[in-house]
């Protein structure tokens, strides 16, 4: 027997603490990891029962996979990737990471945990950065005197490292003075000629 539809304001207030249980979860996921993380504790964050975090995301790691699904489209729509402008994107990223690092440590968790979903399942892990890069090369918009998978990875390693939750982050640092650098140094490495069969 299939089930009533729900009233306009019963979807309402049911969104709203789906909402409230993926705001939780975002702060939960981020300190502890999928494997510290409590469903109890995100129920009670959320102002709810723990058993509609269950009916909304069948499992504590169908919560994770979500969580970190609109994470990544959160970074993505705020901060796409620019391949004809990597330098300035290399700073953008500087901006958003170091305004919130509670998303480098969510993600991080996904290296940490090997049970925990990997950013690459939904396309947006350094893969598919890879590809889009590799495409602006082929299309002349960037140069190929180095790997695709080299680009990114320098790219994204540059602008993430100074998040103090990094070996070599720190609080305190001039802002300004390291995003001005980051932005020339990826522009520097970007400087290298073309090669006629690609990098090396």
């Amino acid at each position: 027997m299939p089930e009533p539809e729900q009233s306009p304001a019963a979807a309402g207030r049911a969104e709203a603490t789906r909402q409230r249980i993926l705001e939780s979860a975002f702060a939960e996921f981020s300190t502890y990891g999928f494997a510290g993380a409590r469903v109890d504790r995100i129920a009670k964050a959320a102002g709810c029962n723990k058993n509609l975090i269950y009916i909304y995301f069948d499992s504590k790691e169908g919560l994770f996979d979500e969580t970190l699904r609109r994470r990544l489209r959160i970074v993505s729509e705020q901060n796409p990737l620019t391949p004809a402008d990597l330098a300035e994107f290399a700073g953008r990223t500087f901006d958003f990471v170091m305004a919130n690092p509670e998303v480098i440590r969510l993600t991080a968790w996904t290296k940490l945990d090997p049970d925990t979903p990997d950013p690459a399942a939904h396309g947006e892990g350094a893969g598919a950065k890879a590809a889009a890069l590799r495409a602006a090369q082929q299309a002349g918009e960037l140069t190929d005197a180095w790997d695709a998978e080299f680009l990114i990875t320098f790219v994204m390693s540059l602008a993430t490292a100074w998040v103090p939750a990094f070996p070599y982050g720190a609080p305190g640092l001039d802002h300004a003075r390291i995003r001005a650098q980051i932005v020339r140094a990826v522009a520097a490495v970007l400087a290298a000629p073309a090669t006629s069969s690609g990098a090396e």
